[in-house]
């Protein structure tokens, strides 16, 4: 009874737009107060307690580094370069879209940042050089979801925080399948453009000049991703102070470059109070409502319907991506996450599957939802700044489910292929 009124009263309020943390807060306070004999104070204490986490500093930490790193014109420096090394291959810019969006996915671990901030520079790029919009648009959308896949990653460290996992080993474990990812979305470009289905502009050769003068320019920015993963596998710091140390150097590159002011810098702590804020919110929100399912023994009964279905692992991973995708089409990344991880999260102990493991599986999970109608925040995002319809962008996305769909199969079966950097470094068992 509790359960079911927990979700009927999520889903209505869902239904008629109420934003999803207020839905969530709201369902829970109406089904304490009408079926549990408890204070309503103990919502207000459980999203404190839900927030009472020292990782949960590295999250406004990367997001500013992210947003100083986009302000202090790193996005063209990173572009040119990528350009430089990639724009010779035929398909040209769109290779270069998604090589920027990889190096660029290393400083900030927001897909939304990368989108806004990188996107820009690489649907005008396109654009100006005589792709199609809604291609060029598409392109830049699906590139974006690597950025939290590749370290640093806002949404890891939630996970992390769930359910007191390693951050370090999450992030690089999310390194291979981040590089797999942005291959197989090259591999589709390349097969689009040269089976006709897009038309691409003839390409200029390569000139190791410019690949070296472009090299020298990018080189601070490059060192920044470097620096981390170097960090994180040296141990020197934890996540939190390497977040710390990341908004250092990216505010020192900027003034070096004479690229960010102050006013620059107080912009970039505005956005960042603003989408941390909302993240932060949403956070607590699900506290409560997780608690609620928890109490209720939602995650058991879960794990022993699914077990009941098959015991094979294979058919209940399937299932449990199925359902995210889907969920994924309605449903914003975050809520998705705080939700489905404690409901889960037992069934995936039940199945012997590695906490990290199953943390990549729910993040690529998670992320090809952003690109998914109606609700996809990434191509509402890319729409508005290309100027483009839904109805093209979703056309000319289409493809690039194939790629992404692909990686989620393979990051999902592939225990060993997403835990083999944390392993090489001993952080995994």
């Amino acid at each position: 009874m509790t359960l079911s009124l927990l979700f009927a009263l999520f889903a209505v309020l869902v239904v008629i737009e109420v934003p999803v943390a207020f839905a969530m807060g709201l369902a829970s306070i109406a089904t304490i107060a009408l079926t549990q004999p408890i204070p309503l104070s103990i919502v207000v204490q459980r999203m404190g307690t839900g927030l009472d986490s020292f990782v949960l500093i590295a999250i406004p930490l990367f997001v500013l580094a992210g947003h100083l790193m986009n302000r202090a014109g790193i996005a063209e420096r990173i572009f040119a370069f990528a350009d430089a090394l990639v724009g010779h291959v035929r398909g040209g810019l769109a290779h270069v879209n998604v090589v920027a969006s990889m190096i660029f996915a290393g400083m900030s671990g927001v897909a939304q940042a990368d989108a806004a901030g990188l996107g820009v520079v690489e649907v005008n790029a396109m654009r100006d050089e005589g792709y199609d919009p809604a291609f060029a648009a598409s392109v830049s959308a699906a590139s974006a979801i690597i950025g939290p896949i590749i370290p640093p990653s806002v949404i890891m460290v939630v996970y992390a925080v769930l359910v007191q996992a390693s951050v370090a080993d999450l992030f690089l474990a999310g390194i291979l399948p981040g590089i797999l990812m942005g291959g197989t979305l090259m591999g589709m470009i390349y097969w689009l453009v040269r089976t006709g289905r897009v038309v691409a502009p003839a390409t200029r050769p390569m000139s190791l000049p410019r690949l070296r003068r472009t090299f020298v320019r990018a080189l601070p920015a490059l060192a920044a991703p470097v620096l981390l993963t170097v960090g994180l596998l040296a141990g020197v710091a934890t996540p939190t102070e390497l977040g710390a140390l990341t908004v250092v150097y990216a505010a020192a590159l900027g003034f070096a470059q004479r690229e960010l002011t102050w006013a620059e810098v107080f912009g970039a702590c505005r956005e960042t109070l603003v989408t941390c804020g909302v993240l932060v919110y949403i956070i607590a929100c699900a506290v409560p409502f997780g608690w609620i399912v928890a109490t209720s023994q939602a995650p058991m009964k879960l794990a022993a319907f699914a077990m009941s279905v098959s015991e094979n692992k294979v058919v209940i991973l399937a299932m449990i991506n199925v359902a995210l995708l889907v969920i994924g089409c309605f449903m914003e990344t975050t809520a998705i996450l705080l939700i489905a991880t404690p409901t889960l999260f037992p069934l995936i102990v039940a199945l012997g599957i590695d906490p990290v493991h199953f943390g990549i599986i729910l993040v690529v999970n998670l992320l090809i939802g952003t690109l998914t109608p109606p609700f996809g925040v990434i191509l509402v995002i890319m729409m508005d700044i290309a100027k483009v319809s839904l109805a093209a962008m979703a056309r000319a996305v289409l493809p690039f489910y194939l790629p992404l769909v692909g990686t989620l199969i393979a990051v999902t079966y592939w225990a060993d292929f997403v835990l083999a950097v944390p392993r090489f470094f001993g952080r995994a068992n």
